[in-house]
This record gives structure tokens, C-alpha cells and sequence, in this order.
């Protein structure tokens, strides 16, 4: 015990490593909540899609010489935007258009790197995150977006619970189901963007996608899930960025090891409870 205790305190005395951690968590939380909403709405790889599209943007704003976030966030949300008209109103599905978008994103961004300043290590950082990119700047900016993330989805929890299980019933009762579909691609896309520089293009749609479906192995009822997504998500980030710190590993990786090890706890536990039951009733 004494030697975890003096391992945490050597780790967190690197001002890098704070960055990271706050920023994480900060990012996990965020990812968890909107997750539940995302993988119920069968949106879960929009995660994916939007992140392919930062990579794109952060292509460009490499090429133009300024700051990533800046470029990234507006691009990702007019997709995230886009991407939900697509799924409404055309004869492109959800996943097709997801496919559509990302894959040509992420071909424009490698074509522009490999044209600009050629393919060298910042592409690797990118795609797969690394917890030094995280610049003074980029924390507070980090920072102040997942503080309106969370405060948006606490303020408008009742309404964004009514559009994901049933949008026939929220719209005949008077909710304005298309602004809160373009409210959760918008909290999506702030999350996607600023969870990129450290999780990275590749990786980022897990902290949306597992904690998630981890929490839905065990609960059922929506509120349960959400807060069991957000503690799992933190415990994972957490546990995986120690493990990174100790064993030299990536971050992004190290983080989605931990949350994939997770889920299959929860699905083994799941099937457990199910044997048990299933013996009871025929004892």
C-alpha cells in the first residue's frame, strides 16, 4: 500500500501528468454520459466518424500553422450536424453516412500531412493520442468546454432521457426533439474533440462506446446507467493512465485496455446472475 501511495505522489508531481489526469476525467465524464444517449439512439459509432473528422481538421490547422482546437471544434460540429440531417432526411442511413463522411475525412487529412509536412511522428500522436500534447492552453480551453458539457446535459437531463427512448412520444408531448438531437451532436462533438489530443483520432469513440455498455450488462433503468457509466469511465481512466505511467505504455491504449477488461467483468457477472436465476426458477 505504501508503495502505491509513493508511486501516485512521484506521478503526480509532473505538471504534464495533472494536465492529463484533469483533463481525462473531465473528458471521461463527459464521454460516459452522452454515451448512454449515443449507443441507445444506435449512434454509438458516430464517435468514430466525428473523430476521423477531427483528424481531417487538425490536418488542416497543422497545414495553416494554427491552434487544432480552434479549426477542430466548428468543423466537427457542422458534421455532427450534418451527419444527424443525413440520418433524418436522406436515403443514406446513420452508418453509411458515418462511413461516408469519416473514411473520406481521414483520407483528406493523411493526404494533406503526407503533402505538407510529410507523415512523422505528430500523426501517430494524433491517431492514437499522447498525454504530452496537452499544452497549457489546450487544458484551459479543455477544461472550460467540459464544464459546459456536463452543465448542459444536467440542465437538459429530463429532455435529452425523453428524446433517446422514445422520439414519437417526446415530440406529441411538445419537445423539440430535432434541437435536442442537435444538442446532444453538438455535446458529442465538443467531447470528441477535446478528448482527441490525448486518446487520440483512433481511440477517443471507446470512452463513449464502453463505459456504456458496461453499465448496461448490470442496470436497466436510465439514471442508473448514466451515473454507473460515469464511475466506471472514471475508475478506467484512472487506473489506465497509472498503468501507463508505470509501465511506459500509451495513454489512449491503456485506457481502453482497462475499460475492455471492465466489460467483460460486468458481462461475466451478467451471465452469472442469469444462471442463478434461471436455476431458482426451475428449483
Amino acid at each position: 500500500m505504501l508503495e502505491i501511495f509513493r508511486t501516485l505522489s512521484e506521478m503526480f508531481s509532473y505538471t504534464f501528468l495533472v494536465r492529463a489526469f484533469v483533463v481525462g476525467l473531465l473528458v471521461s465524464l463527459c464521454a460516459s454520459l452522452l454515451g448512454v444517449s449515443l449507443v441507445l439512439k444506435r449512434y454509438s459509432m458516430i464517435g468514430d466518424g466525428l473523430s476521423h473528422v477531427g483528424f481531417g481538421a487538425l490536418a488542416v490547422a497543422m497545414a495553416m500553422n494554427v491552434a487544432p482546437l480552434a479549426v477542430s471544434i466548428p468543423v466537427v460540429v457542422a458534421a455532427a450536424f450534418l451527419l444527424l440531417r443525413i440520418s433524418e432526411n436522406s436515403r443514406i442511413k446513420g452508418d453509411s453516412a458515418i462511413a461516408l463522411i469519416s473514411t473520406s475525412s481521414l483520407a483528406i487529412g493523411v493526404m494533406i500531412i503526407s503533402v505538407t509536412t510529410g507523415m512523422n511522428t505528430d500523426v501517430c500522436n494524433y491517431m492514437f493520442g499522447s498525454i504530452l500534447a496537452m499544452t497549457k492552453g489546450d487544458v484551459y480551453l479543455s477544461v472550460s468546454l467540459s464544464v459546459v458539457v456536463l452543465s448542459l446535459f444536467v440542465f437538459f437531463y429530463n429532455k435529452i432521457f425523453a428524446v433517446t427512448f422514445d422520439e414519437t412520444f417526446a415530440r406529441a408531448t411538445g419537445v423539440r426533439v430535432r434541437a435536442y438531437n442537435m444538442l446532444i451532436a453538438f455535446l458529442s462533438a465538443v467531447t470528441i474533440v477535446i478528448g482527441m489530443r490525448m486518446m487520440g483520432a483512433m481511440l477517443i469513440s471507446s470512452l463513449i462506446i464502453f463505459p456504456a455498455l458496461s453499465s448496461m450488462r448490470i442496470y436497466r433503468r436510465f439514471r442508473t446507467v448514466v451515473v454507473s457509466s460515469a464511475l466506471i469511465s472514471s475508475v478506467c481512466f484512472f487506473v489506465g493512465i497509472v498503468i501507463s505511467y508505470i509501465y511506459a505504455t500509451p495513454t489512449g491504449a491503456s485506457v481502453v485496455s482497462v475499460n475492455l477488461l471492465v466489460f467483460i467483468a460486468f458481462s461475466a457477472a451478467r451471465l452469472m446472475s442469469e444462471r442463478v436465476r434461471a436455476r431458482r426458477v426451475e428449483s
